[in-house]
């Protein structure tokens, strides 16, 4: 005969839902956890709706943009925000090596004026040690 167990070793059986259920479940969740005052988060909405958080960002991705967008963290808006920042350091970047550029030959220059300064003073001094008249 087999035998029913129930202890430590059986493993618990797992709650068969649907999908329209769970989502309905996250929704009302959202809506408690936004209500609640509390700050909202996928993990957040997940444990109230009894679900894994894993699961809203695998398999309800709508669900977990609409909680991201609630706690303004969208990945539109994070996107958008990111790309702003990358076309700034572009800009800044191209400034950058515009004036490294123009400071390159600006000290060029000064290094040829100082040769020749220095050629100068050698053949200033070279004539003051020679002989008298």
């Amino acid at each position: 005969m087999n035998e029913i167990r129930s202890g430590p070793s059986e493993k618990k059986a797992s709650r068969r839902r649907d999908k329209g259920t769970t989502a309905v479940a996250l929704r009302n969740a959202l809506l408690l956890v936004k209500n609640s005052g509390h700050r909202v988060s996928i993990k957040a909405v997940a444990e109230e709706a009894g679900v894994d958080p894993s699961l809203v960002h695998h398999v309800y991705p709508d669900i977990a943009e609409e909680i991201r967008s609630i706690a303004g963290r969208s990945t539109r808006t994070q996107r958008d925000s990111k790309h702003a920042d990358l076309v700034k350091a572009r800009t800044q970047i191209r400034e950058l090596r515009q004036e490294v550029a123009t400071l390159l030959t600006e000290l060029a220059d000064a290094a040829s004026l100082n040769l020749t300064l220095l050629e100068q003073l050698k053949d200033l001094r070279a004539g003051q040690t020679g002989p008298k008249a």
